[in-house]
């Protein structure tokens, strides 16, 4: 009888570590390409005039 509640805790642990912190079904916040262009000019990939421009050519 200990050898089946053994079975069920490792089972139950294996269970905890093996789910994705990522579970389906679960609402995620998309990323807008706004944020993505933010997320360029504060890395440094574009310049201030670039991100101008596109800012401007995504708000259209």
């Amino acid at each position: 009888m200990h050898i089946i509640w053994w079975v069920i805790w490792v089972v139950f642990i294996i269970w905890i570590f093996a789910t994705p912190w990522d579970i389906p079904g679960q609402r995620t916040k998309k990323e807008t390409p706004l944020d993505l262009l933010k997320k360029r000019y504060a890395k440094g990939e574009i310049s201030k005039e670039e991100y101008e421009d596109i800012k401007k050519t995504l708000q259209k």
